[in-house]
Formats: structure tokens, C-alpha cells, sequence
């Protein structure tokens, strides 16, 4: 475990890639197994402890030193991995600490009653930085800017191999992955891939502007509508039906609907939507779907999901990938005109003559549901990863609204000691119980990124000049300071107080030159609905 801990710790104050996947790359070949297996399915997020959930661990910390000074000390660190961990002393009688593979293989046999008192034994066992990791393992909020893409990446280096080859066996393994580590490190046969189950690795388009389209030959690209929904792909065969995000993580059971339609086999690509009445939803009514283990029948016909494709990877037990983009697209034209298929189809093709019919297409375009065009050479292979040339996504200038802030909070990780969370509103009118004739402010929108490191030090030291209440973690500030927030899209929301939610907000500027008075009004922000 300590091993574990040290990784995390470093992980944590490391900001280049190349070196997180060095210090990953030697954690993984120095630790014995199973641990360096379950190190990777932490780091992949591969890992649920049911019974140990933070309000267990809250509840450690305010037995240990009483409710109101550990809500204070919460309040002050940022983080409860971190506050509990800081509290909490080590005990010499407690015996040596525990292995990780220890930790875990304990934790999924351990009953709820008995989780707490091997908690406390082992935290009591562990230093500091051991309680620290031994806690984000349990709460699955590592936040040491490891993504999982990375952690597989640094699992191939130890072999020598690419990192498809690790994707394309991934989904057909468990932690903590001997197979895997054998093959890459022993000289073992490669595992077998879940087939017809088997996730893919996508391959990801470029971001490009008008300008960079000059340079290119309009007569060499197709074009598509950029949906705004999320990328998926569809894998089946026998069996075996899945429904993968982009980045490889099962979620099939939160869409039983697209899985029970699926009734032929092979690997799609396409984009999740909510569709109704042929008409596709707003990216906030595809949100209600997202990341829940359970669905209620309400929810599958208030929201029912709908997959719109636009490429094969495997049809009929041939591999496609090899193929230009034109033959792919001509298969699965072929293939749709089959037979109907209930919750999905075809994402048409753009018909353009030149870039400047394409940019007049764009700028027309105000339908919900797309976000911009997508475009891709004919004779470009399925390749994995974000190579230079093929793809482009061609995206809608984002809107903006001149917003005030509201409310902070504080970040997590390495901004748990800085207002970096921000709640923004813009004016209304009053109801009559505040008085008729007065404006108020509403919330629209929160948003934790877009500023730089400077202007997220001057943002948190207003915030802490500025307070006026506190509700436990969350600080209320003065209505005085204007936020200029860019979002790709807004949609009508009965959830939101001012009955809009913004797609992407994210911070563009901080406009100390204008009044808070005039800043904009959610009337201004229900004009921009489609």
C-alpha cells in the first residue's frame, strides 16, 4: 500500500504527461502481483467499494474530533481524503500496514458491519500518505490527473506494445489483469479479446477554423452535422451486446432500450441522442440518461435514447477498418437499407460545393441537436487515436452571456485550497413576494474552468474579499462582479431555478469593466433557444 501511496503522491505533483507515464511505467514493472493489477484498475477506475462510502469516512473524522471542528477543518483542507488522513495518527500496536492487493481483496469479501473496524485498523496502521491514498482508493476520486487512457498506455510501454492492442483486449479482462501483465512482461500468449463484445479505440477528429479550411482541397472531404450528443459505439455479436462512450467504459445499463434493439452483430460508431418525433432533443434531456445505474420506465418514454451512426468498424466478421472512408460509408448505406431498425440510423452526408457553401450551410444551421459540421477525407483508414489530417470537427462559434457571480466553492485536488467552482446568474424580475418592479438574480449556470492560473488567484482572493454568507462549503459574494461565460448550447430545464441550463459553460472573461445592472437577462438567454 505505501508503494500504491507513493505513486498517487507523485502522480499528484506531477503535471507533465511524459512524466506521470513514467512513474506509472515504473510502479507497474517494480510492484508484484496483484497489486500492480489493482494499482491499474484504480487508476482506470475499474474499481467500486460499496461499503465504504464517504459519509463512512465523514463520520470517522467527526467521531475522532467532534462534528463542528471537522466540518471547520473539511471546510478548510477542501478534500476529505486529505482532512481525515491529516487528523488522524498513526498507532505503532496497530501492526504493519497492508499490501494494496490486501486492501482490496478484503474489502470485496468484508461485509458492511465489518468494513468500519478494518478501516480504522488499518488507518491507525498507515502513515499520512498511506491514510491519504487508502481513502481516495475507497472514494474512487484519485484526482492525480491520470486519465485512463494514460494508465493503459504506460501498462503497453512495459511491453513494448501499442496501446490499441491493450484496448482491444481490455473489456475482455478483469482486475487485477495477470493475463495481461504476463503477456507484456512474460513472454505469454496475448489474451483473447471479449469478441463481438470488444470495444474498439476510436479514432478522434482535429479541431479546425475557417481559415485553415483555405488550405485544404474541398473536393477531398465529406462532410457531416456534428451532433450534440455523446460518441458511442455499438458493439455485438452471439450474445454479447454493448453500448461503449468514447472512452471505452461500458454503459449499457443505463440505456437498456438500445441494447434491447440491437438485433444484428458488429461494431458501429456513431452519436447518442435523445430523439422525439423524429426531431433530436437538447443535450440537457440526454443528461437525465447519463450515468445512472437504474432507469425507470418513465424515464425510457420521456426520454427514450436513439443512436445515429456514421461509421463500421466490423460487419459480418470482416474487419473495416483498412478501408477508405467512402467504402466504409457505402457499406453501412448498404447495411441500413437492409431492414428498419428501431433507435437508429443514418447521420446524412452534406452535400457542399465549395468551403464557402459549406461555411453558409454552418452559419444557417440553427436546429437543436447539432453543434457543427464534421469532416473527413474519402480515402481516410479508421485510425485510432488523433492523427493530423483525416478528421476535422468544425465546430459553432460558442454563444456568450455576460453573467454575475453568485456563489464559490472550493476545487478539488490541487485546487482544494482555491474558489475555483462558480455559480453565475443573470437578472429577472421579481416574483411579487420580493416586490413588483425589482430584478433579481437567477442562477443559469456553474462553471470550473476557462480562466488561466493568474486569474484563478485573483478570482479566489475576490471571492474570499467579497463573501457575505456561508452555507458549509459554499460562499456567497457580492452581486457586483461580471463573468463573460461562452456555452455551446441551452435548452429549457424545469430543474434550474431559471428555467434554462447551459451546454459547456465555461469562463471566457472577467468583465471588471462593466456593471453588474448590465449584465444579461435570462429573457436575453430564452432568445437564444432554438
Amino acid at each position: 500500500m505505501q508503494a500504491f501511496a507513493q505513486l498517487l503522491d507523485s502522480l499528484s505533483f506531477e503535471a507533465a504527461r511524459n512524466a506521470k507515464l513514467r512513474l506509472i511505467e515504473t510502479y507497474l514493472r517494480a510492484a508484484p502481483d496483484p497489486d500492480r493489477g489493482w494499482a491499474l484498475a484504480a487508476l482506470t477506475g475499474g474499481l467500486d467499494f460499496p461499503a465504504a462510502k464517504p459519509a463512512l469516512l465523514r463520520g470517522f473524522g467527526q467521531d475522532k474530533i467532534g462534528a463542528e471542528l471537522f466540518a471547520l477543518s473539511y471546510d478548510y483542507v477542501g478534500d476529505l481524503a486529505e482532512t481525515l488522513a491529516l487528523i488522524w495518527e498513526t498507532d505503532p500496536a496497530a501492526g504493519p500496514p497492508p499490501s494494496l492487493g490486501e486492501v482490496i481483496e478484503t474489502l470485496q469479501r468484508a461485509t458492511k458491519t465489518q468494513t468500519p473496524a478494518i478501516l480504522k485498523r488499518w488507518l491507525d496502521a498507515l502513515d499520512s500518505t498511506g491514510r491519504w491514498a487508502l481513502l481516495k482508493l475507497l472514494t474512487g476520486a484519485l484526482r492525480v490527473g491520470v486519465s485512463a487512457r494514460l494508465a493503459k498506455q504506460a501498462a503497453a510501454n512495459i511491453g513494448n506494445q501499442p496501446v490499441d492492442a491493450v484496448e482491444e483486449i481490455w473489456h475482455g479482462l478483469s482486475p487485477p489483469y495477470r493475463p495481461l501483465f504476463d503477456w507484456l512482461l512474460a513472454d505469454a500468449p496475448r489474451p483473447r479479446t471479449n469478441a463481438g463484445g470488444a470495444f474498439l479505440p476510436p479514432m478522434l477528429a482535429n479541431p479546425i477554423d475557417r481559415a485553415e479550411l483555405d488550405t485544404l482541397d474541398p473536393a477531398h472531404f465529406r462532410a457531416e452535422w456534428k451532433w450534440d450528443g455523446i460518441r458511442v459505439q455499438v458493439a455485438a455479436s452471439g450474445d454479447v451486446k454493448r453500448l461503449y462512450s468514447r472512452a471505452g467504459e461500458d454503459i449499457s445499463g443505463s440505456f437498456p432500450d438500445i441494447v434491447e434493439a440491437i438485433d444484428f452483430e458488429g461494431v458501429f460508431d456513431g452519436e447518442l441522442l435523445v430523439r422525439r418525433e423524429e426531431a433530436v432533443a437538447p443535450f440537457n434531456d440526454l443528461q437525465q440518461r447519463l450515468n445512472r445505474k437504474s432507469v425507470t420506465a418513465k424515464m425510457l418514454k420521456e426520454h427514450p435514447a436513439h443512436v445515429r451512426l456514421y461509421d463500421v468498424l466490423q460487419l459480418d466478421g470482416e474487419d473495416l477498418r483498412g478501408l477508405p472512408f467512402d467504402q466504409r460509408r457505402a457499406r453501412l448505406e448498404a447495411w441500413m437499407a437492409l431492414a428498419s431498425r428501431a433507435r437508429f440510423d443514418l447521420s446524412p452526408l452534406v452535400t457542399f460545393q465549395d468551403w464557402a457553401h459549406l461555411a453558409e450551410l454552418r452559419e444557417a444551421m440553427k436546429s437543436d441537436g447539432i453543434e457543427g459540421l464534421m469532416l473527413k477525407r474519402a480515402d481516410s483508414l479508421y485510425l485510432a487515436g488523433r492523427p493530423k489530417g483525416p478528421w476535422f470537427k468544425w465546430k459553432r462559434d460558442p454563444m456568450l452571456a455576460d453573467c454575475v457571480l453568485m456563489y464559490a466553492q472550493r476545487g478539488h485536488g490541487k485546487r482544494s485550497s482555491f474558489y475555483s467552482d462558480f455559480t453565475f446568474g443573470c437578472w429577472r424580475d421579481a416574483n411579487s413576494e420580493t416586490g413588483e418592479g425589482k430584478r433579481e438574480l437567477a442562477p443559469v449556470g456553474k462553471a470550473y474552468f476557462g480562466f488561466t492560473d493568474e486569474e484563478l488567484r485573483w478570482l479566489d482572493k475576490w471571492v474570499r474579499d467579497h463573501t457575505t454568507n456561508r452555507f458549509g462549503p459554499v460562499r456567497e459574494v457580492t452581486q457586483e462582479l461580471v463573468l463573460e461565460v461562452a456555452f455551446d448550447g441551452i435548452a429549457r430545464s424545469s430543474r434550474h431555478k431559471s428555467g434554462v441550463a447551459l451546454r459547456f459553460p465555461r469562463i471566457s472573461r472577467i468583465r471588471t469593466d462593466k456593471p453588474a445592472a448590465e449584465a444579461d437577462t435570462v429573457d436575453t438567454l430564452l432568445r437564444l433557444l432554438p
